[in-house]
Parts: structure tokens; C-alpha cells; sequence
């Protein structure tokens, strides 16, 4: 036997409450790093932005199933910058030789590539049989979706 569980038609995303405790937590980490510091720069605040973005798609890759594509590869790309910057940040510098000129693709080459567009759009979905990759598209577009409607209701509240 397998055991379906039923989702209220209020919650189209069973994973929302996983999402919103994994993303608030994740503030409250960045929130207690700069507390008791004077007013950020700009630079600081930039630095910030990105901390939250980053949080934002980690907590909606971890509140995703770990059998999603596009949640592995998210995770993955995160753990990547995260030994980057353990590694003290080296990157390896290009030859400064030749000057790549990029030509844009004539109207009749672009309109076979929109499969090839949405490939690049969704985390992991380089190496994806078609059909997959519309079932991760669909999951992903689900997931980012609850995460705006998360990221409004926080800015929301905080300001009113």
C-alpha cells in the first residue's frame, strides 16, 4: 500500500512551511553577523544583498527534494563558492591575449534554440532528456514562486 498525503487547496506547495523555517533561520544568521556594527557602506550592503540571495536559494533548494535536479544542483553551486572562499578566493587568470568577439545569432538560427534557452535557465537542467527537463522547469517555477510570495509576506510584515 502507499500512503498519499493530501494537500489543502490553500497550500498549492507542500514544502512552503520547510521553505519559510529554512529561510528565516538563515536571516536570523546574517541578521546576528551584523548586529552591534555601525551603519553598512555600500559595499557591505551589496554583500548582504548577495548573503540573502544566497540563503533564499539554499533554503528552496534544502526544502525541495533532494531527488530534484535543479536542488542538487543549486546546493552544489553553493558548496562550490563556499570552498572558494575557503581557498582564500584564488581564481586563475586568464591570458590577456586574444579578444573574444561575441556576434548575436541571426532571428532563423534563435528560433530552434528556446529548448537550449530553458536548459540554461534551470539549475542542472544542461544534461536533461526534454521531458525532465519540463517536469524540473515545472517544479522549479513552483518552488521560486512560494519563495517570492515568502520573501512579500517577510518584507510585509517587517515594514508594517
Amino acid at each position: 500500500m502507499t500512503k498519499r498525503t493530501e494537500v489543502s487547496p490553500g497550500n498549492p506547495n507542500p514544502n512552503r512551511p520547510v521553505l519559510a523555517s529554512h529561510f528565516v533561520r538563515a536571516l536570523a544568521r546574517i541578521h546576528r553577523r551584523r548586529a552591534g556594527q555601525p551603519l553598512p557602506s555600500r559595499r557591505a550592503v551589496i554583500r548582504c544583498a548577495g548573503r540573502i540571495r544566497r540563503a533564499a536559494y539554499a533554503s528552496m533548494a534544502v526544502a525541495a527534494s533532494p531527488r530534484r535536479a535543479w536542488s542538487r544542483a543549486v546546493l552544489r553551486s553553493l558548496r562550490g563558492r563556499a570552498s572558494a572562499r575557503l581557498l582564500g578566493g584564488r581564481r586563475v587568470a586568464e591570458p590577456a591575449g586574444k579578444k573574444i568577439r561575441v556576434v548575436s545569432p541571426k532571428p532563423s538560427e534563435n528560433e530552434g534554440n528556446q529548448e537550449d534557452e530553458l536548459r540554461r535557465l534551470v539549475p542542472g537542467g544542461r544534461m536533461m532528456e526534454f521531458c525532465s527537463l519540463l517536469e524540473e522547469t515545472g517544479h522549479y517555477i513552483q518552488c521560486l514562486t512560494a519563495q517570492v510570495l515568502l520573501m512579500q509576506r517577510i518584507a510585509d510584515s517587517m515594514s508594517g
